[in-house]
């Protein structure tokens, strides 16, 4: 199949074209180079798979248009802004790259290629502060009260700061324009996505945030006591969602999934430092502050949708994630020496 990805020299993005250029797709990356790390990626790339690239940003409509006009079977987007905090310092910034974006995207699939299939990555953030939802302590870490299986598709939406409104918009535009235009799309609110060829050094990425900071020695606070709970998915398992819902797209088509981790594969930001103590044998320092403002307590999705309309479920082992994102950092330390310590929040768990 010949698949676009916009944002494809990111770290989600590099990953799926490199595994689908290796299944004998045939692979165009758009990306406008803006991130920590695409420009790395992108030449990772071009030495490991014939993949061709495309210098575009998904703002500029009529040069999207332009390259939709080749024609794909499938549109992976992936570009955006992707920091909670970039979007509260410049929101109209944060409005034009996902908002705009992902409009445009929809727009140019519709003009231009409307049998190909769309496949948009959102965000657990479409549901807020979830400040309703009851968190209790057990075992030194946060859980659900009333969700032992996490939050499911039915939780209803509610967009909180300019990053949730900018995302939410495009995840409901994606949406619709299968009921409106009857465009093949599928949505997918991505919960704490980690790996090799992440560069986690800003507000997004806490995984491999703390993974880079522990094997270069980089000084890291945790803001809270450290008892907050995500449920974090290996790159390799949501490139498998991805082409699961291409496979399932006439049943699927239309539809929105969370797609995390799920309740069997979650992490305390203490647990990630122990397991990291025992890859490095050594004691990783770390200091403690307050609570950021809007920090959950916990968050973890509801696979059941996902297990049952795409016959998808995590395969890759939080041990065994983590090991392999750590081999990675040590075998290219060179990516990150001199990397900064990155702002308070790059130490919390927005990502």
């Amino acid at each position: 199949m010949r698949w676009l990805i916009t944002g494809g020299a990111g770290f989600i993005g590099c990953n799926a074209a490199r595994r689908l250029a290796a299944e004998g797709h045939d692979v165009v990356v758009l990306d406008n180079l803006s991130r920590k790390g695409a420009t790395e990626n992108l030449a990772w790339l071009r030495r490991h798979g014939p993949v061709t690239s495309v210098f575009a940003d998904v703002k500029d409509f009529r040069h999207l248009k332009r390259i939709l006009g080749l024609r794909f079977d499938v549109v992976l987007h992936l570009a955006a802004q992707v920091a909670v905090t970039t979007s509260v310092l410049d929101p109209r910034a944060d409005f034009e790259a996902n908002a705009l974006g992902t409009f445009n995207v929809c727009e140019a699939v519709r003009l231009c290629c409307p049998e190909a299939i769309l496949l948009n990555a959102s965000t657990n953030k479409v549901y807020g502060g979830m400040e309703d939802v009851r968190v209790v302590e057990a075992e030194g870490r946060y859980r659900y009260a009333d969700y032992p299986q996490g939050i499911s598709e039915a939780r209803c939406l509610d967009f909180h700061s300019p990053y949730g409104c900018s995302k939410g918009a495009g995840d409901q535009y994606v949406r619709d324009y299968a009921r409106i235009y009857g465009l093949r799309t599928v949505t997918f609110r991505q919960s704490c996505i980690y790996g090799t060829r992440q560069f986690g050094v800003e507000d997004q990425g806490w995984v491999a945030w703390f993974t880079i900071a522990a094997a270069l020695g980089l000084p890291l606070t945790i803001y809270g006591d450290g008892k907050q709970v995500r449920d974090v998915l290996y790159v390799d398992d949501l490139i498998d969602c991805y082409l699961r819902a291409v496979e399932r797209i006439d049943r699927v088509s239309g539809r929105a999934y969370n797609i995390g981790g799920g309740p069997s594969h979650t992490l305390s930001l203490l647990e990630l430092l122990r397991h990291l103590e025992r890859l490095s044998g050594r004691p990783i320092p770390r200091q403690f502050a307050d609570w950021r403002p809007g920090d959950q307590p916990v968050f973890v999705c509801d696979l059941t949708r996902a297990e049952a309309e795409l016959g998808w479920s995590p395969k890759t082992s939080v041990e065994e994630g983590v090991a392999r994102l750590w081999a990675w950092v040590i075998a290219n330390r060179e990516l990150f020496e001199g990397a900064p310590a990155g702002t308070p929040e790059a130490a919390g768990v927005r990502g």
